[in-house]
């Protein structure tokens, strides 16, 4: 049956050296049976290995000082895009909400205690896989710090934000829909924008902000 099996398909073969979370040569491209698209399949035991879209939360934070709101901003020390400014956010772990998740995110790289507002944006970033879940947070404390994974953290004014400096188009999306929601607490959620404010690559600061 395997022999069968591996006829019907050539094996994955990446073109670059094999990856530790490359699918063993055992599977196999192609539509199993009752589906309408390409999965990968065992050969051996016909175990499909879906792959999805990965799940990234993180938030906006603020630290209301003496009336006038700082956000919270981390310099990135790792790939991609190591050494410019971005929001507290990264992939889901197993067994924790997307609250969570953002809340662990803005330790890890801020050491930062946070106070969730409300759900900000959620983005579809389809040509990398993921879906962004933005929240509204507040810093319980304006004790902060670099973790390993930034270079440095800071609280900035809103109109001192380095735009040009910002790691992904995704951040500066977050930070303007942030500010159309100040002094909002009810509001759609945000999602995907359109016109110039899509197209913000290379990062600059959009237009009427």
């Amino acid at each position: 049956m395997c022999s069968s099996l591996a006829a019907m398909s050539s094996p994955v073969v990446p073109d670059r050296p094999r990856l530790p979370w490359d699918p063993p040569d055992h599977f196999e491209k192609r539509v199993p049976e009752g589906d309408n698209r390409e999965r990968l399949v065992c050969g051996r035991c016909e175990f499909i290995h879906y792959q999805n879209p990965k799940i990234v939360a993180g938030s906006v934070c603020t630290w209301n000082d003496r009336g006038n709101d700082k956000i919270l901003l981390a310099k990135r020390a790792i790939e991609p895009r190591k050494g410019f400014w971005t929001l507290p956010a990264g992939y889901m772990e197993l067994g924790e909400t997307t609250e969570q998740a953002a809340q662990r995110e803005a330790r890890e790289e801020a050491c930062a205690t946070i106070e969730i507002d409300r759900l900000l944006a959620m983005y579809s970033v389809a040509r990398i896989g993921q879906v962004q879940i933005m929240y509204r947070a507040r810093l319980l404390s304006a004790d902060i710090a670099a973790g390993p994974e930034s270079e440095a953290v800071a609280l900035v004014d809103f109109a001192d934000i380095p735009w040009t400096e910002l790691a992904f188009p995704t951040v500066v999306w977050a930070l303007a829909h942030f500010h159309d929601s100040r002094g909002k607490t009810e509001f759609a959620t945000y999602s995907n924008p359109s016109g110039d404010l899509a197209r913000m690559w290379p990062p600059r600061k959009p237009a009427g902000l």
